[in-house]
């Protein structure tokens, strides 16, 4: 539907009055009994639901339109974009795959002027609706090939930012720089000539060491986590940045109520020397977005902490530094693999368990012991430095 042909006041009030039904309903129910575009309408209907937490700003303006799933699913979450949007700043951005808009409107919050661009007509079209009320006239959108618009633009933003497309010609998922489009890798050269500095989105499965083996002049990753899960892996490049330093890998976990941040970067990870010991008081799980860029011997070296076994990442402490990035357990007894002494300490058969570097999963323990999530006690299996493997019941600290 073109936008400017469609009663939008219509469509917005019908969609509040309908967020909370179910759209595949509406579909049915309104079918023929309507003057407007029923389908766009119960679209914005799904998506606001679909949104309303990785969007709530958003998803609780009822002026704004939204496009279809595919373009939500892949777009950035309002935290995530938030948290990028402070690192950059200056006059002039450019977001060379727009998309839905999340991170060029958030982004834009410290520069003068912000360039949309995005090949996809009807997004582009539903990205400058919402631009136009959120931000005025200070995002400029543009429709075509990004990379043929940006050499058109023939000038130099302050800031690149881009997403590329992670999604081959048969709807499979793409990891590798180089595989996604644009070709970043392909097209670097263009990139540093047009922007004083870049800033690269990519898939939560990223191989970071290739990443930066295929794009050395990359200074920065930030590895994003929202409550523990990995969420982005963000790369960075600052034309002012020292040359001659290896890049810094930021291991961000954003809670809602904060952010926890642990720093290391790769030549100090190899060198650095992990301590093995026994567990004792806790057990600590460092955060995900650790865990993803492989800050093993860091977080070690770094807390203080032993680790449980080389392959475990599990770690060990009597004592707590303060604001640790991780899970931490307090240690209540170390438990046999027995339905018998499961039933004594678990009488529900709820139980919350983890498992690294441990002969079963979490899936098979429950299935092999009748156990079920929940509570308030863990069960976390690991190997230990002597081999062994081994159960502990744990409190949540």
């Amino acid at each position: 539907m073109k936008i400017s042909e469609g009663n939008i006041e219509q469509i917005q009030n019908f969609v509040q009055d309908h967020l909370h039904e179910d759209p595949a309903q509406l579909l049915l129910k309104y079918q023929n009994k309507i003057d407007f575009d029923l389908k766009f309408a119960v679209q914005q209907v799904a998506a606001r639901q679909k949104v309303k937490s990785k969007l709530p700003t958003w998803a609780s303006d009822p002026r704004l339109l939204f496009p279809v799933s595919i373009s939500l699913e892949q777009c950035s979450s309002e935290i995530t974009a938030k948290y990028k949007a402070d690192f950059l700043k200056g006059k002039r951005l450019i977001d060379l795959t727009g998309g839905f808009g999340v991170d060029t409107y958030f982004l834009s919050e410290h520069f003068e002027e912000a360039v949309y661009l995005e090949r996809n007509a009807a997004l582009g079209e539903i990205a400058s609706h919402n631009f136009s009320l959120l931000a005025g006239e200070k995002i400029r959108c543009v429709t075509g090939d990004s990379l043929e618009n940006l050499r058109l633009e023939n000038s130099v933003f302050d800031w690149i930012y881009l997403d590329p497309a992670r999604r081959g010609d048969h709807n499979q998922k793409l990891y590798k720089l180089s595989d996604c489009e644009p070709d970043v890798v392909e097209n670097w050269e263009l990139l540093s000539q047009s922007a004083n500095n870049i800033m690269i989105k990519t898939s939560p499965m990223l191989d970071i060491k290739a990443a930066l083996d295929e794009l050395p002049e990359v200074n920065e990753v930030m590895v994003i986590s929202v409550k523990n899960e990995v969420k982005e892996v963000v790369l960075v490049q600052r034309q002012a940045a020292a040359k001659d330093q290896a890049p810094i890998i930021n291991c961000i976990n954003l809670t809602g109520n904060g952010e926890q941040v642990f720093q290391f970067d790769f030549p100090k990870e190899e060198n650095a020397k992990a301590s093995f010991g026994t567990v004792v008081k806790y057990i600590i799980e460092p955060n995900a977005s650790i865990m993803k860029a492989g800050g093993f011997k860091s977080f070690s070296e770094q807390f203080g902490l032993a680790k449980l076994h080389p392959n475990s990442h599990l770690y060990t402490s009597s004592t707590l530094p303060e604001s640790i990035p991780g899970r931490v357990f307090q240690v209540v007894e170390e438990l046999k693999p027995d339905r018998k002494v499961f039933k004594r300490f678990f009488p529900s058969g709820k139980v919350n368990i983890i498992t690294r570097n441990y002969p079963l999963k979490p899936e098979e323990i429950k299935k092999k012991f009748r156990l079920k999530d929940g509570g308030d006690d863990f069960l976390i299996g690991t190997t230990t430095s002597d081999g062994k493997p081994r159960l502990f019941l744990c409190k949540k600290h």
